[in-house]
């Protein structure tokens, strides 16, 4: 790897590696939202920014008992997430020749902030509207940090642009919608998670995304022209969708039926946080595929930018 971050292969090797780190990070957070919400935690520490008076950062480890260990770690968990954003856009800046991959570094830090009012305010106001924004800001910021990710690694700076075919263009059309779908179904399923409402159309999107991503993943997957870019996300599709399917199950059948009372309640919270999780790598597996099968269109339109860095990361190593 050269000085100036970027390996010899000619990756931008920081930006890439501190974006796949925060998304990981913010899978984390995700997965510590949905404990919080499923164990009722939400409120267990009553004041913002501060924790029981205390600054955050300071308040006594031996204090976190009961729900107050879940809710104060989520908050630490997003100052991190925050602090990880900060440090991916700063480098993406320093380091990028693509001022479109900078402005949306700076729309993440932007994101990660609204994200943590919205947190903050939800608290204080006690406005349950709010903890379900969250919750959809969540994923949003969730797909931004994933896009990042794809758009500063290596295979995507060095693609060739493909010429388009009409087959290509089905199957891009196809991969919008379920990226759409899987959307909504995230939306309707934090509805169903802060409300108990809208089991309906929670199951209705259930059954949708159901069938568009077992058809977008078997299209890539018969299609041999296809790049392991994208069949192996193909792949984990289908995988998290049989996951999703029967935590799905085994969260309905805890939460809304008799079996309910036979499990303990954190046994019926690690399920529905498992599902909230699995739910987001799905959307995070569906914007790689969506991304890499419009990667020519982007290749096309950028073209002397890619020349640029190529040209830069010549003179760099």
């Amino acid at each position: 790897m050269g000085r100036n971050g970027r390996s010899a292969s000619g990756s931008v090797a920081w930006p890439h590696c501190l974006a796949i780190l925060t998304s990981g990070t913010t899978i984390l957070l995700i997965m510590a939202g949905g404990l919080v919400t499923s164990l009722g935690a939400g409120l267990a520490v009553p004041d913002w920014p501060t924790t029981f008076g205390y600054n955050m950062f300071l308040y006594p480890w031996d204090k976190m008992i009961g729900g107050i260990i879940y809710e104060h770690s989520h908050r630490l968990l997003g100052s991190l997430v925050g602090f990880l954003t900060i440090l991916t856009a700063g480098v993406i800046c320093w380091k990028e020749p693509r001022k479109w991959i900078s402005w949306l570094a700076g729309g993440a830090i932007g994101l990660v902030i609204l994200q943590g009012i919205l947190g903050g305010l939800r608290v204080v106001w006690l406005k349950l509207t709010l903890a379900i924004v969250h919750a959809c800001v969540a994923q949003l910021f969730l797909g931004l940090m994933v896009s990042l990710s794809v758009f500063t690694s290596r295979s995507w700076i060095n693609a060739g642009a493909p010429a388009e075919k009409e087959k290509g263009q089905r199957l891009q059309r196809l991969s919008l919608i379920t990226l759409g779908l899987i959307y909504f179904q995230t939306i309707f399923g934090a509805i169903l998670r802060h409300t108990g409402n809208r089991l309906d159309a929670h199951l209705l999107f259930a059954v949708l995304v159901t069938v568009h991503v077992l058809i977008l993943a078997a299209k890539i997957l018969q299609d041999h022209d296809q790049t392991k870019l994208i069949q192996r996300p193909a792949q984990s599709l289908w995988i998290l969708l049989v996951t999703q399917i029967f935590l799905g199950i085994g969260s309905y059948l805890a939460k809304y039926t008799v079996l309910g009372d036979f499990v303990t309640p954190l046994t019926i919270a690690l399920l529905t946080a498992a599902h909230v999780v699995t739910g987001a790598l799905l959307f995070s597996a569906s914007i790689i595929i969506t991304l890499r099968l419009y990667q020519n269109r982007f290749v096309q339109r950028t073209a002397p930018l890619r020349g640029r860095i190529i040209t830069k990361q010549a003179q760099a190593s």
